[in-house]
């Protein structure tokens, strides 16, 4: 019977407040863990099951145990993030990513959520937009908002981040906007597709260390959608933002800003030094966990077990054996 600790070297989960409400989440849990080739981390959103956390795990098994490859640039630009907050807010939240070029906002429609669009152009009208729906327009819906987005900002926009769930309806609001598509969940929910007429629906693949099952499989991944691609992160703490950072830096080619710097959305990090932004870019470093931060930011002892199960309940369904199986080749 295999042990946790044999495999997750000094397991410890953390439970971290937002500053505000993002995804519906104010707590941010993650289970970080050390191995040979330093500290990584497994945090899967809370409702994702077994087989939707794999390659999570995966990406944390690979952060622990093999070296980064190697890295072409030794710091990464980064974009602001804007959830969907009380105006009133915007600036408070913008100053904390100085020196960005441009900012991701968390959008519905043009009705409510315009307002959070002319108060980030009030903070930097230099900014470059960039829209996230996280595929909650049908076809029709996003071509009502984006032709009012367009019509009252124009130029502004970088790029619409998962208008529509459906690649039938992507393909078709390609044709008919004038904005640039950008892909996530159709990437992360179908990692096993060849993406081979990927440039008929979308112009740009939003690619995340972790749901893409690590650095390699990322790489793979991107080689395989033939897009430019954003490298971004899932509301991870210094550890997991460390690897999305290298995972950025093994591109050849890299001149979209990168979602980076979610950092900013927590209450805290748990590591020390802190990944600072400087000039709207982030060096690339590995990160440790500093003992203070973990023994604030520790969750209680059910979340504790609960994440222990989690974990074993993906190691036992087989994924435990292959992994080894990998390790020996």
């Amino acid at each position: 019977m295999w042990h946790l600790g044999e495999i997750f070297n000094d397991l410890t989960i953390v439970a971290i407040p937002t500053r505000t409400s993002f995804r519906g989440i104010t707590v941010r849990e993650a289970a970080i863990f050390r191995g040979p080739a330093g500290w990584s981390e497994f945090a899967p959103f809370i409702e994702y099951n077994e087989v939707q956390s794999e390659p999570w795990l995966s990406a944390a098994l690979e952060g622990a145990y093999k070296p980064w490859p190697e890295l072409k640039r030794n710091k990464v630009g980064v974009n602001a993030t804007l959830p969907k907050v009380e105006i009133s807010r915007v600036n408070e939240i913008l100053e904390r990513f100085p020196g960005a070029r441009t900012v991701k906002i968390k959008v519905d429609d043009f009705e409510k959520d315009s307002e959070l669009v002319e108060a980030a152009l009030d903070f930097n009208s230099d900014f470059m937009i960039r829209l996230d729906v996280n595929g909650g327009w049908d076809l029709e819906t996003a071509l009502l908002n984006l032709y009012n987005y367009n019509l009252r900002f124009g130029k502004v926009f970088e790029y619409i981040e998962q208008p529509c769930l459906e690649i039938s309806d992507l393909r078709k609001l390609k044709a008919e906007i004038p904005m640039k598509i950008a892909i996530d969940e159709s990437i992360r929910q179908a990692l096993d597709s060849d993406f081979t007429d990927a440039q008929n629906f979308a112009d740009i693949a939003i690619i995340k260390w972790a749901p893409s099952g690590g650095i390699s499989r990322a790489n793979n991944l991107i080689a395989r959608i033939g897009l430019p691609a954003v490298i971004s992160s899932a509301l991870d703490t210094g550890i997991g933002i460390s690897h999305g950072l290298a995972l950025a830096a093994t591109q050849n080619d890299l001149t979209l800003d990168c979602g980076l710097a979610t950092l900013s959305l927590l209450e805290s990090d748990v590591v020390l030094p802190a990944l600072e932004i400087s000039d709207g870019f982030i060096t690339v470093n590995r990160t440790v966990p500093d003992e203070k931060l973990l023994s604030k930011y520790a969750a209680s002892s059910d979340r504790r077990i609960w994440w222990q199960q989690r974990i074993e309940k993906i190691w036992e369904s087989g994924f435990g054996e292959r992994w080894q199986r990998e390790q020996l080749d």
